[in-house]
This record gives structure tokens, sequence and C-alpha cells, in this order.
């Protein structure tokens, strides 16, 4: 064992001595591990980064979630033109939903403002409010933190009132540092009084950020927008109770809403049922194609790299031809030699995959100053594999100059390197 560090210790300082006494060719010659390395660790770490900001995102809604609308959420069978024939759902079947649909912890229904709104409170404006009209229900089903006062009760969503809960950005804007709790601002040109305010969340690169949003009754939308078609976009939103089968129960929720609507057997459902957990199996499924087409681009690099790794070594082995003879005639073991320069391609390719993750560090560093809330993450698990991937490139593009000066006549090597 005492003999391997030996080995090691020794290998190392050769790997050091060609680093110092051939700078550029041994920078050339790593060049190609370092891009290797930062392009597989610099994917991981992005792809990552996307998954961690989508799953933080959708982490307010139970992946058993299920969104009914007109729209799907991943790709479909149904053509574009057949998809857009098809009519929003409706309050009314919320209504009819909510009273006939068993196995339901919540269910609301809403509806998003398209364009973006503006929100005034006496001389100052906030515009290009994302505005979620929704009843009282919708609470119980997205884990809402209120920094101050309360969301809407039934009663109030029920009659439409003027009530809102403003994001914590909107209310920033409108009242500062001052408490918004019970003044009135106009929205969609009516008056409306604040009766609560959400917890900070801050942005996400993916989804948008609730600070930004601004939430009324489902029904005080209804009032200024109705339900025509392309004005609002309606859905139901709906939690079924913990251990319900989700299949049995989308395919309950499909048959009732079939029937309200009167479709004959053999006719196509003319509404989309959304569930979370498969629109979170659809992002791990874009997320491993990521990778995957990652890896196989920075394969090339790392291929170049091997050859440079390669190159280094049957360089290292000729300078030192007369060395290795010297110490086979000393008694040195075919397997001494082999360690040797297995070694010292390992630490040579660690070094080149060291910079990479190096510069990988400050590319997410740098990255994660640009894109505001959003975390560039370069996990211990991303620099353990890039540390890992060095090394078998070392290997794999050491071995063979490591077996040819193993194999080397200690006579031959010693008259060879005079």
């Amino acid at each position: 064992m005492l003999i391997y560090l030996r080995v090691l210790k020794e290998s190392f300082n050769f790997a050091i001595s060609a680093l110092k006494n051939n700078r550029l060719r041994t920078f050339l010659s790593l060049l190609g591990v370092t891009i290797g390395i930062f392009s597989i660790i610099a994917v991981l770490a992005a792809v990552d980064s996307l998954k961690k900001d989508i799953t933080g995102s959708l982490s307010a809604l139970d992946n058993s979630t299920v969104i009914v609308m007109r729209f799907n959420f991943g790709p479909s069978e149904v053509p574009r033109w057949k998809r857009e024939q098809f009519p929003d759902v409706t309050y009314e079947e919320y209504q009819n939903l909510k009273k006939s649909l068993p196995d339901v912890e919540a269910i609301s229904f809403a509806l998003g403002v398209p364009g973006g709104s503006s929100i005034k409170y006496q001389d100052v404006t906030s515009t290009g409010v994302d505005i979620g009209a929704v009843t009282h229900e919708y609470y119980d089903i997205e884990a809402f933190e209120l920094e101050e006062g309360r969301f809407f009760n039934e009663p109030e969503a029920v009659s439409g009132s003027g009530v809102i809960v403003l994001g914590h950005e909107i209310a920033n804007n409108l009242f500062g540092d001052s408490n918004g709790l019970g003044k009135e601002v106009r929205i969609f040109g009516r008056r409306a009084t604040v009766i609560g305010v959400l917890k900070k969340q801050g942005q996400s690169l993916f989804t948008g950020s609730r600070d930004g949003q601004a939430f009324v009754p489902a029904n005080f939308a209804r009032r200024v927008y109705g339900t025509t078609k392309g004005t609002v976009f309606p859905q139901i939103v709906m939690k079924p109770e913990d251990g319900v089968d989700n299949d049995e129960f989308v395919a309950m929720l499909e048959q009732q809403l079939r029937n309200m609507r009167g479709l004959k057997p053999g006719e196509i459902n003319n509404f989309f049922v959304n569930q979370l957990q498969g629109f979170a199996d659809f992002i791990d499924n874009i997320t491993g194609q990521l990778n995957i087409i990652g890896l196989v681009i920075s394969g090339f690099s790392l291929l170049v790299g091997g050859f440079g790794i390669a190159n280094i070594m049957f360089v290292s082995v000729k300078e030192r031809t007369n060395l290795i003879g010297i110490q086979k005639s000393l008694g040195a073991k075919n397997k001494f030699i082999l360690s040797q320069f297995l070694f010292e391609a390992i630490i040579l390719s660690v070094i080149g995959g060291m910079v990479g993750l190096f510069i990988v560090w400050l590319v997410s560093i740098v990255a994660s100053q640009f894109t505001g809330d959003f975390e560039f993450v370069l996990s211990p698990l991303n620099i353990l594999i890039g540390t890992a991937v060095s090394a078998v490139i070392g290997l794999i593009s050491g071995i063979i100059p490591a077996i040819s000066a193993s194999k080397l006549d200690p006579v031959e090597a010693i008259r060879t390197g005079m």
C-alpha cells in the first residue's frame, strides 16, 4: 500500500512538472478535457436548476391536482382545428360538479384575465398585473401564504363582492411601506377593497411569481367580462381526497362532464382533464432529453480531450525512456511502471476537469446575478460526476501509453534514452 502511495506522489510530481515545463503543450492537450467537463456539468447544472425552479413553482399545488379546461398542458392527438372548437368550461358546470362529484376535497372555478390589468390607488397605478379570478375554494387547493389580512370567503365569492388580495410586489408599489388593508383600489374600472396581501415569493424563471398577481372573486370578474369565449380562460381546479385512485377519479369526472355536455358514446371529449402529475412527468421527460443531448455533444469534446491526454503520455514515455530503463534495471516491476503512468494520466485529466468545474462555478455565480431569484445550482453530485468522468477519461487515455512504458526492455530503454 505504501509503495502505491509513493507512486501516486511521484506521478503527481511528474504531472505538475509537465504542466510547468511544457505549459502550452499541456494546456492545449488538457483543453479538450476542460471543455468537455465544462459542457457536461454546465448542461447537468442548467437542467437541474430549471427542474428545481419548476418543481418549486409547482410545489404550491399537490401533484394530484386536476385542472379541467379546453386547453391541454402537453401534446395531444386531437387536431388543433378541432381543439379550437372546444367550448370553455362554465361556472354552471363547476357548480354541478361541486354538488355531484364524489371524493373531492376542494373544487374551485378560476378565470385568467388576459393581457394584464391595471390597479389604481389614488394617483399610483400598477400596470400589467396578472389577475386571478377564483372562487373561495382556491385557497384550500393552493398553498397561499398571507403576510397580512385574509382570503375572501364563500359569501364574498358567491356575491362577487368588490374585494381583492394583492401580491407582495403590487401592494408595495401601491402603498409603499404602509398597510394597505381596508383601502380601496380601482380594478376593471370598479372599486375593490384590499382584504389581504400575499407573502413575498420571489421570481420564478419558468412560471412567474405570485408577487405580481392579484386575486378577486370569480363572479366579480364575470360581471365585467361575462363568459364570452376568448375573453377569459375558465378552468375548474380540483383536488381529490387523499387515498383516492386518480385514474378512477378522472374517469368519473370525465363521465359526469360528458353527461352534462350531452356527448354521445364514440364522440371524443371536448375538454381536457390535465393532471399536475402528468405535467411533472412531461417536464421530467423533457429535462431527461436535454441531459442526453448535452451528454452526446459533450462526449465529442471529451473524445478530443482523451486524445490530448494520450498524446501527453506518449511524449512523456518517450522523454523518460532512460529513466524507465534505470527503474527496471533496479528491480521495478511492470505493474509499478504501469501504475506510475496511469496515475499521471488520471491526475492530468482531473486537473483539466477541475478547471472546467471552476469555470462552471464562475458561470453559475454570474448567471444567478442576471436571473433574479432564479438559482443556478452546481450540486455536489454534479461536482462528483465531473471529477469521476475526468478520472475515467484519464484512465482510458493513459492505459495504452502506460502499457507501452511497462513493456520496455530495460537495456534497450537505457540505450535509447542516452
